[in-house]
């Protein structure tokens, strides 16, 4: 397959986004290497590993499918600590039991993931690489307003149209995923990029109704059922989906099999303007950064501990994409016409 098969201006779009990161999110220069992992299995991993050849003509780059594995340990091995590796995959690159990303980031290398970029094909291709776009004045500020507001609120409000969701404790300390590195122990991740995550300090103070229009299903795909789903939640548990579908149902009784309840942890505010309520692509783990608000399902959420969650226990980690007409964090409405008011 040859990346003609996205247009040239497409190449050229994410030349210049991926520029834009290297340049201003991880601050990469010549004084450091840059190894590229690729593979050509799809037009999306062609058109962005044409790019990255642009904005790093000295990089090592290797065809994922063209080598053994001990080849690409052997590579990674050669590196320096604050040097570049670029993931480029159209599913996941699996080296054995090699787990990439924490491999390179306890050799303190600076990581850009681009995973499952094949269920992204024709026009999604073309929304990925709009949606990798780097602003920092946009994105740094946006953030921080929001962790500010996250930090000192005692409650938060969720309106879904008619519904709430209240949030009648305060908040985790607040994660960022907005390409800045220079406080944070590791420097990269999955990109697109564009997050601000909590979870209650108090999972159980967690109460009400919420109207979702996506989820993430069993294969880990977009789902936008034809109607919303209400999800009825008590003491931070969902009790009810009402509306549901076949794929839905399935997705809760999965959880509920091994987990035995549902409970709702993460609340992430996406920030990245690609995606909307209207503008989707199918892979859940890029579409998490759509502006707006998403909760995810199950006991899974490495980032917190809680006392009433085994870790070892915890599976499933299944986010859900909520309407929102406004969320108020305290006396603030941080949320509103489909934007960030802050």
């Amino acid at each position: 397959m040859s990346s003609a098969t996205l247009p040239d201006s497409a190449i050229n779009t994410a030349e210049k986004h991926v520029r834009d990161i290297l340049t201003l999110a991880f601050e990469h220069d010549s004084t450091h290497a840059a190894l590229v992992v690729w593979d050509g299995q799809c037009e999306l991993s062609l058109a962005l590993t044409a790019a990255y050849r642009r904005c790093l003509p000295d990089a090592t780059f290797i065809d994922f499918d063209s080598v053994a594995p001990d080849t690409i340990r052997a590579a990674f091995e050669q590196l320096a600590p604050a040097d570049l590796v670029v993931l480029v995959q159209s599913s996941s690159f699996r080296l054995d039991a090699f787990r990439l990303r924490v491999e390179l980031f306890k050799r303190s290398l600076k990581v850009i993931e681009h995973p499952h970029l094949g269920r992204m094909p024709g026009a999604e291709a073309l929304l990925y690489i709009d949606a990798l776009a780097y602003d920092p004045a946009y994105v740094r500020r946006v953030g921080n307003a929001l962790k500010a507001h996250i930090d000192n609120a005692a409650t938060g409000v969720l309106d879904s149209g008619g519904e709430l969701l209240v949030f009648a404790a305060a908040f985790e300390p607040a994660r960022l995923n907005i390409g800045d590195y220079r406080e944070m122990k590791n420097a990269g991740g999955q990109f697109p990029i564009g997050e601000v995550f909590t979870e209650s300090l108090d999972l159980e103070a967690v109460n009400g109704r919420v109207r979702i229009f996506v989820f993430g299903d069993t294969s880990f795909s977009v789902n936008r059922p034809a109607h919303p789903i209400t999800l009825v939640v008590s003491n931070g548990r969902v009790t009810e989906a009402i509306d549901s579908t076949p794929e839905f149902d399935r997705v809760l009784a999965q959880i509920c099999a091994d987990e035995g309840e549902i409970w709702v942890r993460e609340v992430g505010f996406g920030l990245n303007r690609t995606f909307t309520r209207n503008i989707l692509v199918s892979d859940i783990g890029t579409y998490e950064r759509m502006c707006g608000i998403h909760l995810s399902l199950g006991a899974k959420h490495g980032s917190y501990n809680k006392p009433q969650i085994r870790r070892a226990a915890a599976k499933y980690h299944v986010d859900v994409f909520a309407i929102t007409e406004s969320l108020t964090l305290g006396n603030a409405v941080v949320y509103r016409d489909e934007a960030w008011q802050v």
